[in-house]
């Protein structure tokens, strides 16, 4: 019988409710259902056999994890609004005879109905959509997956434990919130408020402080590495500052616009302040959750789209040449067996091409030496123990990639005719400035600066590489002798050697240049088996690549990082609308009194409705524009970050980063007008009409 009771009052109460539960119900079966679809392409062995699937696989599952802590921070969040709004109605069953045992058993239920049609709705969900996500992942691969659809047991298993955790867990906190408070309290839970906060200037200037360190962080750290390193730490201290700013800075900064006079007393202003104020700390909570939620979109969306955009560009980049051979060479060869070994190679590229019908386009063949140093005003050590000022924490602030090019080499490729006397070099500083007049390198000896290079040849290494560098043009092999020495005094046989490299274009489609490709390193690893130590050719760590071979590698990533940042983008903006409404729903109910009497008293509704676009506007837009602000201030950070993946197109960059806060914008104005618009039904005694009115 009791249990009869009790099931009949869990559903009457959600019905009656359901404006209440509606939104929540519609946002748990979307996360359970992104969930289930993100699990669900992650461990699929069909979609692995797609070109690139398993290194979207491999994206994917970290988009898994985070949206497992985001669904359970959010709904364990949100779910503080439930309580608060039916505290009340508990409150009386109290009053009435009712247990606490008995409000907990009604909670217990309500909570495993939505748990139950929740969980049950999203992996539907996510099953019938399962099959277009992974039709949607492949053609952004470029690739084609079956028609086929199934059920991932594995993906549907951890769905539905996740999602019952996450309920456990916000069923503990319901049951321990009930137990904590007495049957008055909970009748008057829903008319409390909280106490004006006093201004806290303390976590103000602290929030300020931490805020300036990360936007100090973002706009002076050049080091690409190093701004990858740092990251996470500026997000802490944007995400703390943010919330410090928000409840304690917000609340001085109503304080300081309450003692203006001419802006506190006007009747809009002076409701609206007054309120903010009463609830400020309630309010700033939120409002940071929402400034967060809004940043991470836009700097996701944005860069991820960026990426996947521009990807044949970043393609390019890398692989400037059709095909690409590199070999090193050792200290020990001659230059006469040094030439006989790049000969060797060009002849058996030359039989190759030949064999198709090919010829190397646009060939460039040079020697370089590639080095890593920690570099020290002037000058660069190998060894990082001999730099002044570096240590183990700041070594990765001081370590550059170096490269050492002849001059004849860079005036043929280059087309240029630049001169240079012994001990002198050109500099090409890449993310990096260097000042200095001459350049002094660990055991091998100092060169005089004649000038600074604009441009430089490129394999695309140096847009593989994590660090920022520098690049020498010296006089002569001498020079490239002395450098590979003093590297190979401090490391010995794991010292850096020189390398000869062999570029060229090819005409035809990526299916045969990958053929090509394969028979060029499949010929030079043959010489290399077939070397002896009386051979006249050493062929060490010889390797060949190409951008047809990498193309699919790059889409993989490009792609599965643009796919990931779509769906973490609803998610997050799922939770944000969430937050958003539930805020102002919240705010409605507790206004409603106050407004009516300010109406019995005299107020027109007009006024009633600028008073409340006054605070709702205040509140509503601030944390867009802050959000905007942080996600300009990371921009050069990103800038860097998106740069290791071989993006350096900054025009772009920062036109698709506008456009981003600009449709967000337009969504949240909306947002605004349907939130905004329930909150007036409720404080003018409307509050009993649809939501979706």
């Amino acid at each position: 019988m009791k249990s009869g009771l009790y099931l009949k009052l869990s559903v009457n109460g959600i019905k009656k409710n359901k404006k209440l539960y509606l939104p929540y119900l519609i946002t748990c079966i979307c996360m359970v259902m992104m969930f289930y679809l993100i699990d669900y392409l992650a461990v699929s062995p069909q979609f692995a056999k797609i070109k690139g699937g398993d290194t979207m696989q491999m994206i994917l599952g970290f988009g898994s994890g985070v949206i497992s802590i985001f669904s359970l921070i959010l709904l364990y969040y949100t779910n503080s609004f439930l309580i608060r709004r039916r505290q009340r109605e508990f409150g009386l069953y109290h009053i009435l005879g009712m247990g606490k045992i008995d409000l907990v058993k009604i909670m217990v239920l309500e909570n495993l109905l939505i748990s139950v049609v929740t969980i049950a709705g999203g992996i539907v969900g996510g099953i019938l959509f399962s099959k277009l996500g992974e039709l949607l992942a492949a053609k952004i691969l470029g690739s084609n997956a079956g028609l086929s659809m199934k059920i991932s047991v594995p993906a549907l298993v951890a769905t539905a434990l996740l999602f019952l955790v996450i309920f456990a867990l916000i069923m503990l906190r319901m049951i321990v919130s009930v137990y904590r408070l007495k049957p008055v309290e909970l009748l008057k839970s829903e008319k409390t408020g909280e106490k004006p906060p006093k201004a806290n200037w303390i976590f103000a200037v602290l929030g300020l402080l931490l805020l300036g360190v990360a936007y100090y962080l973002s706009l002076t750290i050049k080091d690409p590495l190093v701004a990858m390193i740092w990251f996470m730490v500026a997000v802490v201290l944007v995400i703390l500052a943010t919330y410090l700013l928000f409840i304690a800075g917000s609340v001085t900064f109503c304080k300081i616009m309450q003692k203006k006079k001419g802006y506190y007393y006007k009747t809009n202003h002076f409701i609206s302040l007054s309120s903010m104020i009463y609830r400020m700390k309630r309010n700033g909570a939120g409002l940071a959750s929402i400034c967060i939620l809004s940043t991470m979109v836009l700097v996701m969306v944005s860069s991820t789209t960026s990426l996947y955009l521009s990807m044949e560009h970043g393609l390019n980049l890398r692989y400037p040449k059709s095909v690409q051979i590199e070999m090193y060479t050792k200290p020990e060869q001659t230059e006469e067996m040094k030439e006989n070994q790049n000969g060797q190679i060009i002849e058996l590229v030359q039989k190759v091409l030949k064999e198709h019908n090919q010829t190397a386009e646009n060939p460039e063949n040079y020697r370089m030496l590639t080095v890593s140093g920690i570099v020290s005003k002037n000058e660069i050590y190998f060894n990082p123990e001999n730099a002044p000022g570096v240590n183990e924490v700041n070594t990765f602030d001081h370590l550059k990639m170096f490269y050492a090019l002849p001059l004849e080499a860079y005036n043929r490729i280059m087309g240029t005719n630049l001169e240079l006397a012994p001990g002198e070099a050109y500099l090409y500083a890449k993310d990096s400035d260097f000042p200095y007049d001459q350049i002094t390198v660990e055991n091998s000896g100092t060169w005089r600066i004649k000038g600074h290079l604009d441009k430089m040849v490129s394999n695309g290494n140096n847009m593989a590489n994590m660090n920022s560098s520098f690049y020498l043009v010296v006089s002569g092999l001498e020079d490239i002798k002395a450098l590979e020495e003093g590297n190979v005094s401090v490391y010995g046989v794991n010292g850096s050697y020189e390398k000869w490299y062999y570029n060229f274009d090819l005409s035809c489609g990526d299916e045969e240049q990958i053929q090509i490709q394969n028979e060029i390193d499949k010929k030079i690893n043959a010489l290399a088996e077939q070397e002896s130590e009386e051979s006249d050719t050493l062929f060490f760590g010889a390797s060949t690549d190409s951008r047809a071979a990498s193309r699919a590698d790059y889409q993989a990533l490009y792609g599965g990082l643009f796919f990931l940042g779509i769906l973490l983008g609803v998610v997050f903006i799922l939770g944000m609308v969430l937050i958003i409404y539930y805020k102002q729903i919240t705010e409605g109910y507790e206004d409603q009194d106050r407004f009516q009497i300010l109406m019995k008293v005299g107020m027109t509704q007009k006024e009633v409705r600028q008073t409340i676009n006054s605070q709702v506007m205040t509140v509503f837009f601030l944390p867009l524009v802050v959000a905007g602000i942080h996600t300009a201030f990371a921009f050069p950070m990103i800038e860097k970050m998106v740069h290791l993946l071989a993006f350096s197109d900054r025009k772009f960059l920062i036109l698709v980063t506008v456009c981003s806060y600009l449709v967000f914008a337009l969504f949240y104005i909306i947002v605004y007008m349907v939130t905004s618009k329930q909150y007036y039904k409720i404080v003018s005694g409307k509050q009993e009409e649809s939501l979706f009115s």
